[in-house]
């Protein structure tokens, strides 16, 4: 079979042919159709000391599973995260991670809605919205963050700001519903809102932090890194809160499981839509990386084997 991987920090990704795996205990062998990229997996390729498997989001075929496997059977549908090699014709999911991909919906679909989906709506569970709050929701044209800004309307926010990098993303983010978009770069972030959710970091983090009202809280769940001066916080009395879904995932299986359901219960009846900004072949991942470092993504970026 097919899979992609890179010797040395930065690159580059090549095709290496290799024996397709076994599925061990708890594992299923998934025939994969789609791999939905994320910017962590992307951004260890560029900084990791040490090459890594590139994981993700997978979706395909169940073609064998592994001893003490009860919920899935070979020929059903299922998506994931895969924590091992992703970027492959076949893969190796562990059950857990796993859940089925509903009739009627595809590949591109499933990988596109669940693992982001999961992301932004742990997030905004994480920042307690009451209906009638307004947000702000940074990295609003990503493949999270443009899911995260319609949960936010479903949840009952009364104004949605999204942050995003360039003017060029902004007919895109108010079509999913946003009142507002702003820029990274604007000098002001317009009036404060209750609740941000932030998937950028770094240098962002004041701004966002200065666009809280008072007593307005931060979700902070982005890898980007970043410091938040004590200061900023205490003379609005607003807090910051960090989440991250491995710990839902691990620690809190029967929540992640009814956040999954909720998600393909939205996606059934329209009012959540993942959109997909690019398909790439297997062999051009490479160009599936650069088009998510480069920013100009809207939605979901997809490498096809």
């Amino acid at each position: 079979m097919r899979r992609v991987r890179y010797e040395s920090t930065g690159g580059p990704l090549f095709l290496e042919e290799v024996p397709v795996p076994a599925a061990g205990p708890g594992e299923l062998l998934v025939r994969c159709e789609a791999v939905g990229l994320t910017l962590p997996v992307v951004r260890k390729v560029a900084e990791a000391a040490e090459p890594v498997p590139l994981g993700g989001e997978v979706a395909g075929e169940v073609l064998a599973v592994g001893d003490g496997v009860t919920r899935f059977r070979v020929g059903d549908r299922v998506t994931g995260l895969c924590f091992g090699h992703g970027y492959a014709d076949f893969v190796l999911l562990h059950e857990a991670m796993a859940s089925p991909v509903p009739g009627g919906a595809s590949a591109v679909d499933a990988v596109a809605l669940v693992r982001s989906g999961l992301v932004a709506l742990g997030a905004l569970e994480a920042a307690r919205p009451e209906p009638g709050e307004s947000v702000l929701v940074t990295a609003a044209a990503s493949g999270v963050g443009h899911l995260a800004l319609q949960l936010a309307r479903i949840r009952g926010a009364s104004r949605v700001v999204g942050a995003v990098s360039g003017s060029g993303k902004a007919e895109f983010v108010r079509s999913l519903g946003a009142d507002e978009v702003i820029t990274y770069d604007a000098p002001q972030w317009g009036e404060p809102v209750d609740y941000a959710l932030d998937a950028v970091g770094g240098d962002l983090l004041t701004p966002a932090i200065a666009a809280l009202a008072p007593g307005g809280r931060l979700v902070a769940y982005s890898s980007g890194g970043g410091t938040i001066r004590a200061y900023d916080l205490l003379v609005g009395a607003k807090s910051v809160i960090g989440f991250q879904m491995a710990r839902i995932a691990r620690g809190k299986p029967e929540l992640y499981e009814r956040w999954r359901q909720e998600l393909w219960r939205l996606y059934a009846q329209g009012a959540l839509k993942p959109f997909v900004h690019a398909e790439f072949a297997l062999e051009d991942a490479a160009k599936a990386h650069t088009e998510i470092e480069s920013r100009r993504n809207l939605g979901k970026v997809v490498v096809r084997p």
